[in-house]
């Protein structure tokens, strides 16, 4: 048929070409070997730049860069320009930084008179007081302004003018002034007399709201605020303070953005625990136990190759493209235990270059079809609105052709090394060279530990030896 014999015509010249780079590699072991080596370290030098290029900005990265919604506030900020001088928090573009915390009476105590309530006064004062810039801003040089003063806490304002005390506040509304103050936001666990006064509450919010000032300057009085909390956590006896800041949201992404590198460790552990468990043969020169530590470090060279390429050029890091490594990990597997299945059907008394031939003829080709197909995937993922999502599709298809590379490079200049070591009938370990035949005279355990070589004379592959076959042929049938 027309189909088959254009699949013909493709796998063919491809199977040729993968042949001939299969023979390559089986007599340069060395060089397809070493070099991936030090391309990786070369690359692997880029991961100086994940502290500069990691991004996990939340509007930036997780919002569409089209979004309707970026269209609505250029088309608000154009026409209802805002005023930094008079604050209005109904008229912000976007959420101004500010720093909130909530002070919570121990005991039962009433947060709005006695100790508590200076407590509550005292800690205030020290927030009012924090300084960045080498001592010469404070919050009154930062803070929001309105009717040319700073953005107050409008129930201290309350409670230090009120020569009544707390008994004169009204909830959930009061009268303050010319204007009505709803202390519904403020005011927890409020207890009144049945007519509307408070008696007591044991709860009291505080915001203090910067204005629009240099993104780093803000950052600074926020950290220098959170500094404070956390060791006034330690040290209050009369109430308890949580906080929270604008960019406390921000601050817990950042701070997993690496959380992923030491689960990918383990990962890697059990891969290769499970690889080794996989490849292990009873044949103490058939064992591939190196080759399924050396098919894993093909993933991770991958991974740390084209992460380390892309850091490099400035590509930025978004938390989700922590999850990649696991994605090579799997495809970089399926790699190699593509080639050991197919390098097992060879002939073991071929020249090495020939088996590699043979291997690779049988093996890359599935394993080309695959990557193209992950590749494709991945680059349409690119295109994307989502620029998170972009990130993510970015790195994984280049870590995916680096998985390749390797596989077809690193990782088979291995399996031929390891090739030239069964040829030479040596062992896995100690790479000394061994009988192939239990030797008259010798005990059970030298037949075990140093004898090994034995394949299939009708075929010339290698022995399906399971662990159970080769305890029988020195101990006898259990």
């Amino acid at each position: 048929p027309p189909l088959q014999r254009g699949n013909y015509c493709i796998s063919k010249p491809l199977s040729g070409l993968f042949e001939k780079l299969g023979s390559t590699v089986g007599s340069y072991p060395f060089y397809f070997f070493i070099i991936p080596l030090f391309l990786s370290a070369a690359l692997g030098v880029g991961f100086i730049n994940l502290e500069d290029v990691a991004d996990n900005d939340l509007e930036r990265q997780f919002t569409p860069r089209k979004g309707p919604s970026k269209a609505v506030r250029a088309f608000v900020q154009e026409n209802f320009p805002y005023n930094d001088s008079m604050f209005s928090e109904d008229r912000l573009y976007d959420k101004p930084h500010f720093a909130s915390l909530i002070a919570v009476a121990r005991d039962n105590l009433n947060i709005l008179e006695g100790p508590a309530f200076e407590d509550v006064l005292r800690l205030n004062d020290k927030i009012l007081n924090i300084t960045v810039g080498n001592g010469q801003l404070a919050f009154s040089d930062l803070c929001a302004i309105a009717d040319g003063e700073c953005v107050s806490n409008v129930i201290l304002d309350i409670l230090s003018s009120s020569e009544a005390g707390p008994s004169s506040l009204t909830y959930p509304e009061y009268t303050y002034g010319s204007r009505s103050v709803f202390l519904g936001f403020v005011l927890g666990g409020v207890i009144t007399d049945g007519r509307g006064s408070v008696r007591s509450a044991r709860a009291l919010k505080l915001l203090y709201i910067l204005g629009d000032h240099e993104n780093e300057v803000s950052k600074l009085w926020l950290r220098g605020f959170k500094s404070l909390m956390s060791k006034e956590l330690n040290h209050n006896s009369l109430m308890l303070v949580s906080y929270y800041t604008s960019k406390s949201k921000q601050e817990e992404i950042d701070s997993h953005t690496t959380d992923g590198f030491p689960l990918f460790l383990i990962t890697y552990a059990c891969a290769i625990t499970f690889s080794v468990l996989s490849c292990l043969r009873m044949d103490n020169v058939r064992n591939k136990v190196w080759v399924a530590v050396f098919g894993v470090l093909s993933s991770g060279l991958a991974v740390l190759s084209s992460f380390g390429l892309l850091l490099y050029i400035g590509v930025p890091f978004v938390i989700t493209v922590a999850n990649s490594p696991f994605l090579i990990l799997g495809i970089g597997l399926n790699n190699m235990f593509i080639m050991v299945s197919d390098w097992q059907h060879t002939h073991v008394k071929d020249p090495v270059p020939e088996r590699m031939a043979h291997t690779y003829k049988e093996a890359i080709m599935s394993i080309t079809i695959t990557a193209l197909t992950d590749v494709l995937k991945f680059f349409i993922g690119v295109t994307s609105d989502f620029p998170s999502v972009q990130s993510f599709c970015l790195y994984t298809a280049t870590s995916i052709i680096f998985c390749y590379i390797y596989t077809i490079t690193f990782f088979g200049a291995f399996l031929a090394l390891n090739g030239r070591r069964e040829g030479s009938n040596r062992h896995w370990l100690t790479c000394k060279k061994i009988p192939s035949d239990r030797p008259d005279g010798r005990s059970k355990m030298y037949n075990i530990c140093c004898v090994g070589g034995g394949y299939d004379k009708s075929t010339g592959a290698e022995k399906k030896q399971p662990a159970s076959n080769f305890f029988k042929d020195y101990y006898g049938p259990f």
